[in-house]
C-alpha cells in the first residue's frame, strides 16, 4: 500500500471518483459500500448546498449555513472515503486520470454528477450585467443587490433611478422564479416599510417575465393558474409570452415592454456542465447522454447522472427533468448498481418515481402537484414547509431552518438583511 495522487492511499480495491457534491453526488458517496470500492469525491467547494432553499437567502429569510452543510461532516467515519476539494480541469480517458487544480488522481470508475448552471442562450449582455442564483454565493450577491438597492434609493433625488434600483425583473417562471418574486412581495409588504421608513415602498416594482404562455410549464394547469393569481395578489407584475431580448444593467429590453431596472435575476434557463476532455455525446441541455443504468453511451467505466446527465430510455424520451429528487434518486440507484457490479449481480435501469412537485409563493400559499391530486393553499404550503425540512441534510439544519420560519411567521419579521458582500453595479462595468 503506497501513497499516490492527492495523498490518497493505494488498495487493493476499484476506486470510484466522483465529481460534484450536489444531491447526486451526495447520495451516490452515502450509498457505496466501503468494503467493495474506495470512493473519492471531489468538488470545488467543502459544503453541499440545498439548492431549493437559496431563493431564501437572497431574500434574506435563510442564513447561508442553515442551507449548507461541510461535505467531511457528512460523511464523518465512513471507511475508504476521501475528500477533496480542487477544481476539475480535464479527464484523460486514456490513462484513466481525472486532472485537477491540485494535482492527478487516476480512477477505476468516474462518475460524472457536475450539475448545471445558468443558461444566458447566447445573450452576452444578459450574462454580462443580470443576476444569477445557481450556487450559495451568487445567493448571497443576489441579497447584497437588493439591500444596497434600497440604501441608494433612500439618497437619491433623481427619481428616475430611484425607479430602477427600486424594480426588479426575474425572468423564468419556473420554482426559482415564482418563489423569489413571491419572497420579494413579502418583503415589500412586510419588511422593507419597517426598516425604510423614510421611502415610499410603494413605488417598489416586481416583475416576473416568462416566455411560455404560463408559470410552472413543469407542474399541472391548475397549479399555473393558481401561481398566477397569488402573485398578482401579491401585486407583482405576470409578464408571459414575453421575451427577454437584451440587458445593459438598467434597462431590460423584452418582446413586449421595456423596463427600466438596476437588477435582472436570470432564472430562465439552466444547462449542465460536463467536464472538458470527455468525449461523449452531448444532447440538448448540453447534457450527457447515457443508456438507463446511467452509464455514459459507448463508454466503459464512466457513468452520468443528475443535471448533467440525459438517460436515453422510453419512460423520458426527452430526458428527466433537472430536479433535485431526480438527482438523488439516479445517484441513490447507482450506489445499488455499483454495488451489484462488485459483486458481479445484474444492474437494474434507473425508473424515475415522481412523487409530485410543489412551489411556494408566500405565507399561506403554494401549490402542489401529486401524481393523483393537486391542491393549493394553508395545506399545500405546510406540506411545502414539511418536505423541505425534512429533505435537509442534519438535524441541525431542520432545527435552524424551522425556528427561522417559525420567528418569521408570528413576527413578520425575515433574518438579519446584513449587507456582507460589495454589490456591483453591473451597469458601470466597461
Amino acid at each position: 500500500m503506497g501513497a499516490e495522487q492527492l495523498n490518497i492511499p493505494t488498495l487493493d480495491l476499484p476506486r470510484v471518483v466522483i465529481i460534484g457534491g450536489g444531491f447526486a453526488g451526495l447520495k451516490l458517496a452515502k450509498g457505496i459500500d466501503s468494503s467493495l470500492y474506495q470512493t473519492v469525491l471531489i468538488d470545488r467547494n467543502n459544503y453541499h448546498t440545498f439548492q431549493p432553499l437559496m431563493y431564501q437567502v437572497a431574500s434574506s429569510g435563510l442564513e447561508p449555513d442553515s442551507i449548507a452543510y461541510p461535505l467531511r461532516k457528512v460523511f464523518k467515519g465512513k471507511k475508504r472515503f476521501h475528500f477533496r476539494m480542487a477544481d476539475v480541469i480535464q479527464v484523460d480517458e486514456s490513462s484513466k486520470t481525472l486532472q485537477t487544480s491540485i494535482g492527478p488522481i487516476k480512477y477505476d470508475i468516474l462518475v460524472i454528477a457536475t450539475g448545471a448552471d445558468s443558461n444566458f442562450f447566447g445573450m452576452e449582455n444578459v450574462k454580462k450585467y443580470s443576476m444569477p442564483m445557481k450556487n450559495l454565493v451568487e445567493s448571497l450577491n443576489l441579497r447584497s443587490r437588493i439591500l444596497t438597492n434600497f440604501e441608494k434609493a433612500l439618497n437619491t433625488t433623481d427619481l428616475s433611478e430611484q425607479e430602477a434600483l427600486m424594480s426588479f425583473v426575474i425572468v423564468g417562471g419556473g420554482p426559482t422564479g415564482v418563489e423569489l418574486a413571491g419572497a420579494l412581495a413579502e418583503l415589500k409588504k412586510q419588511i422593507l416599510p419597517k426598516d425604510y421608513p423614510d421611502l415610499d415602498i410603494r413605488k417598489m416594482q416586481i416583475h416576473i417575465v416568462e416566455a411560455s404562455d404560463r408559470l410552472l410549464a413543469n407542474m399541472s394547469e391548475t397549479a399555473s393558474v393558481k401561481t398566477e393569481k397569488f402573485l398578482k395578489k401579491m401585486d407583482v407584475n405576470v409578464w408571459l409570452g414575453t421575451q427577454v431580448k437584451d440587458y445593459d444593467g438598467k434597462q431590460v429590453i423584452t418582446s413586449k415592454h421595456v423596463f427600466n431596472s438596476k437588477t435582472l435575476v436570470w432564472a430562465a434557463g439552466v444547462q449542465g456542465v460536463p467536464p472538458a476532455g470527455l468525449n461523449a455525446t452531448i444532447v440538448r441541455g448540453n447534457r450527457i447522454l447515457t443508456d438507463e443504468f446511467n452509464k455514459v453511451v459507448e463508454k466503459e467505466n464512466v457513468f452520468a447522472i443528475g443535471d448533467v446527465a440525459q438517460i436515453k430510455s422510453d419512460q423520458a424520451p426527452n430526458g428527466h427533468p433537472m430536479l433535485a429528487s431526480v438527482a438523488g434518486q439516479q445517484g441513490s440507484k447507482l450506489a445499488k448498481n455499483l454495488n451489484a457490479l462488485a459483486k458481479n449481480i445484474t444492474m437494474q435501469p434507473f425508473s424515475y418515481a415522481d412523487k409530485g412537485t410543489m412551489a411556494t409563493i408566500g405565507r399561506n400559499l403554494a401549490v402542489v402537484d401529486l401524481p393523483f391530486f393537486s391542491f393549493s393553499g394553508l395545506f399545500a404550503w405546510l406540506t411545502w414547509m414539511f418536505v423541505h425540512l425534512m429533505l435537509l441534510v442534519d438535524y441541525r439544519s431542520r432545527l435552524v431552518v424551522f425556528v427561522n420560519w417559525a420567528w418569521s411567521y408570528l413576527n413578520y419579521d425575515k433574518g438579519t438583511r446584513l449587507i456582507v458582500r460589495t454589490s456591483e453595479d453591473k451597469s458601470s462595468i466597461d
